[in-house]
């Protein structure tokens, strides 16, 4: 589909669908008042003395439902965080794109949550803690400790817009709607209910959002199996067509070259661990209704996040079986056109009335982890930022409307990049990308490696973003003017990248402990507080621990 970026209603003769329009409006106002009266659901009358002995301020409350998460609306509201509009779009696409063998988010993902509530989950919630930066901030002093909003910040919002991206393909291509009304329409929606009700009403929503997900896709599946364009081998007696139809499943397994061994691994690693420190994830956690509501919640998503990729897997497997050209769309698929796999299926291959259902299932997609998305990123910047470093005598009433502002400005972030750039899988394999080289490490460490880290990922280059490389590794392959297709590495950088910033950060860790603890005078010159005298932590380890079994 060539001429889909200029056409704004997917193919010539395409006219705006006025009775999806009207499906698709209906559908909204459902999702947006179920947001705004979601707090009255949650914020049981019954309770109201438990919550306010959980959280300490009305600041706190928004941020976290009042530490009152049960098992059913977290397991919800966890899984439907992950499961969103790029994670469907985006898995189709690299399907058709790469095959089966390299769509490694959904196992990856999965199994980020896993290891999450195996390791950190328990840990993080007996301690009260209201954002995955604070035991940094703690450990580290709150200036260093802030520093590490600027990956977390940037993995977030790139989330966001590949999933703000991934809706807006779609329903230019169901709906006629363009691209940037339609990112805009969905971001306005989710940031509005977010503002009202904090997570009460983005976790209250995720529960209606997923079982429109799954409901809508499964759903549209067997109508796309049965297309008389869609040719299964089992269900064809000619050898000859059996015989293609085999090449077409050889491709949607793919192929992993001896070559691109190390990227595959570099991804694959990216995802497991990189998929682990988002505050999207810990505000779950956090505001889980105790330790062991806490940790289910992770191992119960992780098997849902694995389901939830079934359907865009079968979707893309179904796309590349079907003969385009004898179909409305007129044509065969190219690779331009993978990223609108979902769409386009449900468009072509299923009757009208089942393509808006399926398209209500992206759309529910996209807003429930949109909206997840921007109060996570929103949540650390107005804590670990502005009330901790610049700003700590903040009224409780002033700093809860600064995290409304806060979401308003992120969300306008996302739009912009959504808009801007066009690759939904790119985008989704690019946040966990910084988080992983940023960010992961410093579960344990300090600027030095943050700072060698950075500055080794933006040398290193990025396709999707349109920059070669300056620092090539082994393996390079360099751009091709030819096509205008940029540079890209072979070699697992990613990894290299990671261990050099755990072998800085513990050595410089090591290193400035050692001189301050000699040289006691020099800890004058310690302005960003890195370094604490080890009597101090212990009595501060001590009484946070005996904190936590109070609370418990």
């Amino acid at each position: 589909m060539a001429d889909a970026e200029v056409d704004p209603i997917g193919r010539p003769g395409k006219k705006l669908n006025v009775v999806g329009m009207v499906g698709l409006i209906v559908f909204y106002l459902i999702i947006f008042f179920a947001g705004i009266l979601s707090h009255k659901v949650l914020r049981r009358k019954s309770r109201k003395d438990i919550r306010k002995m959980q959280v300490e301020s009305k600041t706190e409350d928004m941020m976290l439902a009042g530490r009152d998460i049960n098992y059913f609306v977290g397991v919800f509201t966890m899984t439907a965080t992950w499961v969103g509009g790029g994670y469907i779009n985006g898995t189709a696409e690299s399907v058709l794109e790469n095959g089966l063998v390299w769509t490694l988010a959904p196992v990856g993902y999965s199994i980020a949550m896993f290891l999450g509530g195996l390791f950190f989950a328990e840990k993080m919630r007996k301690r009260k803690f209201v954002t995955m930066l604070d035991p940094l901030q703690e450990k580290y002093g709150k200036p260093l400790g802030a520093l590490f909003y600027i990956p977390a910040f940037s993995g977030e919002i790139l989330w966001s817009a590949s999933i703000l991206a991934a809706l807006g393909t779609s329903l230019r291509v169901i709906c006629g709607i363009d691209d940037t009304t339609s990112i805009i329409a969905s971001a306005a929606i989710a940031m509005t209910y977010t503002l009202f009700g904090g997570l009460y009403s983005v976790a209250f929503t995720d529960v209606f959002q997923l079982i429109c997900i799954f409901f809508g896709l499964i759903f549209a599946i067997p109508f796309m199996v049965n297309n008389p364009n869609v040719e299964i081998p089992l269900r064809s007696s000619n050898l000859t067509m059996f015989m293609d139809q085999e090449q077409s499943y050889s491709r949607f397994i793919g192929k992993l070259e001896k070559e691109d061994a190390g990227v595959w691994v570099d991804q694959a690693t990216m995802l497991m661990l990189g998929g682990i420190p988002w505050q999207a994830y810990f505000q779950r956690v956090l505001s889980a209704r105790d330790v062991s509501v806490a940790k289910t919640l992770s191992f119960a998503a992780a098997p849902g996040c694995f389901a939830a990729a079934i359907p865009p897997v079968v979707i893309g497997l179904i796309a590349m079986n079907t003969d385009w050209p004898g179909t409305d769309y007129g044509e065969n698929l190219i690779p331009e056109d993978y990223k609108l796999a979902v769409p386009l299926t449900l468009l072509y291959l299923t009757p009208p009335a089942v393509a808006f259902i399926g398209l209500g299932a992206v759309s529910a997609a996209v807003m429930s982890s949109t909206d997840s998305s921007i109060l996570g990123v929103s949540t650390l910047f107005t804590r670990n930022v502005f009330v901790n470093v610049f700003y700590q005598k903040a009224t409780d009433k002033f700093t809860v409307w600064f995290l409304r502002g806060t979401v308003f400005v992120n969300t306008v972030i996302a739009m912009i990049i959504a808009i801007f750039v066009k690759t939904v899988y790119g985008l989704y394999l690019i946040c966990s990308d910084l988080v992983y080289i940023l960010l992961f490490p410093h579960l344990y460490g300090m600027i030095a490696g943050f700072s060698v880290a950075l500055i080794l990922r933006v040398l290193s280059g990025e396709p999707v973003l349109k920059y070669n490389a300056l620092l090539k590794f082994p393996g390079y392959v360099e751009p091709d003017q030819s096509d205008g297709s940029y540079g890209r590495q072979r070699f697992p950088f990613r990894n290299l990248i990671v261990i050099l910033n755990f072998l800085i950060t513990l050595s410089v860790t090591y290193l400035s402990k050692q001189l301050f603890a000699k040289y006691p005078d020099l800890q004058k010159y310690d302005i960003l507080e890195g370094v604490r005298d080890q009597k101090t932590e212990k009595r501060e380890g001590l009484q946070n621990e005996k904190e936590g079994e109070q609370f418990l």
